[in-house]
């Protein structure tokens, strides 16, 4: 059933689309501390742009990008001020946008030559590394929640079959959520006041994007890693809906899309936008592949971003709960990594690829738990900026 009508049924479909990615976007804003409803806002219109930019051909919805959450938090703690991350974020998306217009001038394979596998794979890594501290911190603060909670994201993802597989993080939360309810750790009375006094119907609390170079420089790189996962979502998207999307609409308008999605996300005070493989599960399960159904479900979610109760009740999300899937979410981050070179076969046995990797790995976590190096006073590189920089400079300089 493919590009045609099919009245209520699409609404049903969409919304199946929605609970697939409503976990994931809504965990990166309660993790970093951005507004949850801006972050379903930023999805939904997102989405909506994405289809906007790919000529509507590409079943594909947008959702907040896991990749950003350390250099966020990073940003956070070294301003205490999200609006400096939402000025990362947009310059991370016009980022996408200049790599959007290298591919179509130049052809992606010379765009790949400066992020092989021995580049990219490490980097991976060194994102989800660097949360683990994250993870466990959220998580001590109540393992019994925090183990509830990654037992079952564990048991669904390994042990069902079906559409359920595909909901393992919304399942975890809503299991926590009512834990920690029944455990004390959400005030219930409180919870009951608050969503009294919220609005039926609110416009989400957007906030404008302040510039920093330190913390420009902490975010950007970031689009060196998703620019492959987004090739890698891509290619996945064509192959269950069996059409080459690198051709038509091409990878220049996707990236386009995402670049242009993420640069409102950051105006608005959203997490950056990605494709989500959730929405691609789904596809593959459902063959539905009618383009329309990811916008019926990104209309879904803008609605659901003006929701006043909606927004108390993600805010009410304990730290417990969070970290009991981090620790999860983050390995896997570190996995896909070592998966990303498992996959190209690198020969570790050759002392170029050791090094590559090494000097990645090292100054990616070493300088990250150092706090940086200083380039100017105002200017300073973190783990991750400075582990691309170098990652990138010697895999040209060793594989000449």
């Amino acid at each position: 059933m493919t590009e045609e009508k099919i009245g209520i049924k699409k609404w049903v479909l969409a919304f199946q689309h929605l609970l697939a990615m409503f976990g994931a976007t809504v965990l990166v804003p309660a993790i970093t501390g951005l507004n949850p409803a801006v972050a379903l806002l930023s999805a939904g219109v997102g989405t909506l742009i994405f289809h906007l930019l790919t000529k509507g051909m590409v079943p594909v919805f947008l959702g907040s990008s896991f990749a950003f959450i350390p250099v966020i938090l990073a940003v956070k703690d070294r301003f205490g001020d999200l609006a400096y991350a939402q000025g990362g974020i947009m310059i991370a998306g016009l980022l996408y946008v200049i790599l959007a217009s290298l591919v179509k001038i130049y052809g992606i394979d010379k765009i790949k030559s400066f992020f092989p596998p021995i580049v990219t794979g490490p980097m991976i890594v060194v994102i989800g590394l660097n949360l683990s501290p994250v993870a466990i911190g959220m998580a001590s603060s109540n393992w019994l929640i925090a183990g509830v909670v990654l037992i079952t994201l564990v048991s669904i993802s390994v042990y069902t079959k079906g559409f359920i597989k595909l909901l393992p993080i919304l399942i975890s939360i809503l299991v926590g959520y009512v834990l920690s309810m029944a455990l004390g750790v959400i005030n219930t009375t409180e919870l009951i006041a608050e969503l009294r006094e919220a609005s039926m119907f609110r416009v989400p609390g957007m906030t404008l994007p302040k510039f920093d170079w330190t913390a420009i420089l902490l975010i950007a790189p970031i689009v060196l890693v998703v620019f492959m996962e987004h090739i890698g979502d891509i290619t996945t998207n064509g192959s269950v809906v069996e059409k080459d999307f690198f051709s038509e609409p091409g990878l220049h308008r996707t990236l386009l899309g995402d670049g242009v999605a993420t640069l409102f996300a950051g105006l608005i005070g959203g997490p950056a936008n990605t494709t989500y493989g959730e929405n691609t599960g789904v596809l593959a399960v459902t063959k539905v592949y009618d383009p329309s159904i990811l916008r019926a479900a990104a209309i879904i979610t803008i609605f659901l971003s003006f929701m006043g109760h909606f927004e108390v009740i993600l805010g009410s999300l304990p730290d417990p709960v969070k970290g009991g899937i981090s620790i999860v979410l983050f390995g896997m981050i570190a996995s896909v990594g070592m998966r990303t070179m498992i996959e190209a076969k690198l020969d570790f046995s050759d002392s170029k690829n050791l090094l590559i990797a090494a000097l990645i790995l090292v100054i990616g976590i070493g300088t990250e738990a150092a706090g940086g190096i200083a380039i100017t006073e105002g200017i300073q590189l973190e783990g991750l900026s400075l582990a691309a920089i170098v990652g990138i400079v010697s895999n040209k300089l060793l594989n000449r």
